[in-house]
């Protein structure tokens, strides 16, 4: 007889940086609320989040629209790494990378888990979830504020 024990997936067993970068990219359960405007007060250094997305977010998907340009579109499009899922506390506590970072099992609907891409979408997880408004010129965040997700 023979054990058949299965192997436990790659996210049980590695750290972050132990991971491929197909690995690493898969972690990532596609909500989008990284991708909401953020406004940092000057003098606390406070983060406030707005429900404002840049325009190359796909507000059917949540999805960026150029994702492997992300940041010459958007300057300000941060290129996430190990290091800095550690520092960027704003990053929501439901991110793959930060629950994973924590110790924490990913989420029944994180795709990796449930199997299926909509899963975030049906558990009401995500920019899907929020009402977001698309920048353009003129728009003043402050009328957009809300809770971190």
């Amino acid at each position: 007889m023979t054990d058949k024990t299965p192997e436990k997936p790659f996210w049980e067993i590695k750290t972050l940086a132990e991971m491929t970068p197909d690995e690493w990219e898969a972690v990532c359960d596609g909500c989008g609320l990284c991708c909401l405007t953020k406004l940092q007060d000057d003098e606390t250094d406070e983060i406030v989040y707005t429900r404002v997305v840049c325009p190359y977010s796909d507000t059917q998907t949540a999805a960026c629209s150029d994702y492997a340009n992300r940041s010459v579109n958007v300057p300000t499009c941060v290129n996430l790494t190990v290091e800095r899922v550690a520092e960027f506390d704003w990053l929501p506590d439901t991110c793959g990378y930060r629950v994973l970072l924590r110790g924490d099992p990913l989420p029944d609907w994180h795709p990796l888990v449930s199997g299926h891409k909509d899963s975030v979408q049906k558990a009401g997880v995500g920019l899907l979830a929020i009402p977001v408004v698309v920048d353009r010129p003129g728009l003043d965040y402050e009328e957009y504020l809300m809770e971190k997700p």
